[in-house]
């Protein structure tokens, strides 16, 4: 890693989606990186960040591994550089009906969301405490409002890191670390291909955000110091709040149908 006068941000799940275009948000505004992920499209994204003239360096890591997850805190610790901003985003869905979905598949979801998240966040804040300044950035979810059928797993681990956040963030108060929880709603990635959710109506939409505009106000709020940011659409941001606010026995059944297998037909 060269060029030190350069702030220097971690990125994980940087591949594609929001961490990658939270990545290149980054990028934009004079950062250098660090990028991690577990698939071939790191190769790209790098390429595509150095282009924007950063300096990158890329972590081929599967954070279900703990010792993945150290071998990422090692790699930005020899960067020889401190680390000022981290976007902990990596993370995974699992759709369908509870009873029928794969176990494996939803432990390994717990792993990545939540274990890993917490693995990472420790190392991190630990370090920025005792610099005294950094900015760390969770990516929860409008999911972490309230229960949600057909993806019941996935938004309890998005409370989870909702939780997190929040608790983390005061206990950081007026240490020189900011913490901030980006709640995106649905928006246009792979998420939904990979969480096997294309035939619900929420995956089959044509209205989901645009995880450009999702990167550049959950970027704008880190820099800011919000606690949380409901980010994307008016539409997203109106419905992540209202989840909020609704008694959660409503609110889980409001989103039945949007998610229930098969509705997008």
């Amino acid at each position: 890693m060269t060029a030190p006068t350069r702030p220097l941000a971690l990125v994980t799940g940087a591949s594609s989606g929001i961490g990658r275009e939270l990545a290149k948000q980054f990028a934009e505004n004079g950062f250098d990186l660090i990028i991690a992920a577990e698939d071939v499209e790191l190769d790209d994204a790098t390429e595509e960040l150095r282009a924007m003239g950063a300096t990158v360096a890329p972590v081929s890591v599967d954070l279900r591994k703990r010792a993945d997850v150290e071998r990422l805190v090692a790699a930005y610790r020899g960067s020889g550089r401190p680390l000022d901003a981290a976007a902990l985003n990596a993370g995974v869905g699992v759709a369908g009906a509870f009873v029928e979905t794969d176990l494996d598949a939803e432990l390994d979801m717990v792993e990545l969301n939540c274990a890993s998240t917490v693995h990472l966040a420790k190392r991190v804040a630990q370090d920025m405490v005792a610099r005294g300044e950094g900015r760390i950035l969770f990516t929860s979810s409008v999911a972490s409002q309230a229960p949600e059928p057909f993806q019941t797993v996935y938004s309890a681990t998005k409370a989870f890191v909702q939780f997190v956040a929040l608790g983390l963030r005061e206990e950081l108060t007026d240490t020189g670390v900011t913490v901030t929880a980006l709640l995106p709603g649905p928006t246009d990635t792979e998420f939904f291909d990979r969480a096997d959710a294309t035939d619900t109506k929420l995956g089959a939409s044509d209205s989901k955000d645009d995880p450009a505009q999702v990167a550049k106000h959950g970027f704008e709020g880190l820099m800011k110091g919000e606690a949380s940011v409901f980010a994307g659409s008016v539409t997203s941001k109106l419905m992540g709040k209202l989840s909020a606010v609704l008694p959660d026995a409503i609110a889980g059944k409001s989103h039945k149908p949007m998610l229930k297998p098969g509705s997008a037909e």
